[in-house]
């Protein structure tokens, strides 16, 4: 960074620059340096106990097993491309904050372990390209009692106009920061919206999640609201997805179609690894105790180890277009917002690599939901029920030996233990009381 950078934030009114990161537990966090030393401190702006990927959502208390304890300081080194002035805060910028021990990348770092996963596709000659598509819920910023925005229902009007002045104040903040607003519409559960953002480099994609996630929960302050990515809120409504959306791309060509309107035999093998590895993965892309209240047949929400073309119940869903090309790229819909963006991504394309090396088949596309089919018809078309809790998932994830490589034995033994505390202090909790622990989590 250079000293230039640094005047003009002083110009544009900034006093503290919050250099952020998300840990093991997807808790975005910051230490913010102020700009009157910051000259004095560029590499090395500030730092944080190791123990900090050893922390529960539930909590700031370290985890047994983790690995981590009171000895050893890591240094969040500014990548100083994704620095930014923020909207809603304007006398505060942002800045993602690799995690470096010994002036070298931290074995636990989140980012790092993405840079691994791009740079594993690089030599496999496949960039991914990826967006977060996340629902949240807008509430009432009433104490102790949890009343949405609105009552409407998928996609009404009504609810457009009722929320219109946050959701345009949402959109404004995001533009503000380069990130290209695609389309909104509200959403069918109480006080519900979804805002999708355009697709970009998966480093991106994932600093762009944790700059969507604190951008809309800061305007919904701003406004008095309060803004929750929680994935199930209320018991008998839908719940927030966090939809993963990727392409596959050589030599910079999209080679995720045939060309013919089907999947290229690149693409199929590495759903099939994504479907292969899923039952694992989910302790990364779905790592709450909350998030599989939302995952139930019947719900949109890929319960099942299944794929289609425009089918919305499978895990993953293979969107068309009207026109050609098509198709362009595919979304894995188990998924949501309390996943680490950078753990859940950089699994999802190692899962994935692992497909395209082996060859590994996704089976037949499903036409149906495959919640209709009998016992007998998913044993013959290979379909599997996912798990159906956190410890499930967990369980998975412990014997999932390329997920488990691919992490490397620091980052796995910390992340495991973090979910296995959590899944162990809410596995007997009710709905009310995980809600009421979670919802200003995420």
């Amino acid at each position: 960074m250079s000293i230039e950078l640094v005047k003009s934030l002083q110009s544009a009114g900034v006093k503290f620059l919050r250099v952020t990161f998300c840990d093991n537990a997807n808790v975005i966090r910051a230490k913010a340096i102020h700009l009157g030393i910051l000259e004095e401190n560029l590499e090395y702006p500030v730092g944080i106990t190791a123990a900090q990927q050893a922390l529960p959502v539930m909590c700031d208390e370290v985890v047994n097993k983790s690995g981590l304890g009171p000895v050893g300081e890591i240094w969040l080194v500014p990548d100083w491309s994704t620095v930014k002035v923020l909207p809603y805060a304007p006398t505060h910028a942002r800045v993602m904050g690799d995690m470096v021990e010994d002036q070298k990348p931290w074995s636990l770092c989140p980012r790092y372990f993405l840079k691994r996963a791009i740079a594993a596709g690089k030599q496999a000659g496949i960039e991914v390209m990826a967006a977060f598509e996340n629902e949240f819920s807008l509430l009432h910023g009433v104490k102790n009692e949890i009343i949405p925005s609105d009552h409407t229902v998928f996609a009404a009007t009504l609810g457009m106009d009722l929320n219109r002045k946050i959701i345009d104040a949402i959109a404004d903040a995001l533009v503000a920061q380069d990130i290209t607003v695609e389309r909104y519409y509200p959403e069918s559960g109480p006080g519900q919206h979804e805002i999708s953002i355009r697709y970009t480099s998966a480093m991106q994609a994932a600093d762009r999640q944790i700059a969507f996630r604190e951008t809309v929960r800061a305007v919904a302050i701003e406004l008095g609201f309060k803004a929750s990515f929680l994935p199930k809120i209320f018991a008998n409504c839908a719940g927030n997805g966090c939809h993963l959306h990727l392409s596959l791309w050589q030599e910079g060509k999209n080679i995720i179609g045939d060309g013919a309107g089907k999947l290229s035999p690149t693409a199929l093998a590495f759903i099939g690894g994504i479907l292969h590895h899923l039952p694992g993965l989910m302790a990364l892309t779905t790592p709450s105790t909350n998030s599989y209240r939302r995952i139930r047949p019947h719900c949109w929400s890929g319960a099942f180890k299944a794929w289609g073309y425009d089918n919305r119940e499978g895990a993953v869903r293979v969107p068309s277009n009207p026109v050609a090309p098509t198709p362009t790229h595919f979304e894995l819909k188990t998924s949501d917002a309390s996943a680490n963006p950078y753990l859940a991504l950089g699994a999802v394309i190692f899962a994935g690599l692992d497909g395209v090396r082996n060859n590994l088949d996704p089976g037949q596309p499903v036409e149906i939901d495959p919640g209709n089919f009998s016992q007998v018809e998913l044993a013959d078309r290979g379909i599997s029920p996912l798990p159906q809790n956190l410890g499930e998932a967990i369980e998975h994830l412990s014997r999932d030996r390329l997920l488990l490589d691919a992490l490397g034995i620091e980052l796995s033994r910390a992340y495991l233990a973090v979910r296995k505390a959590e899944w162990n202090a809410m596995k007997e909790m009710e709905l009310d009381e995980e809600v009421n622990l979670l919802l200003e989590r995420y």
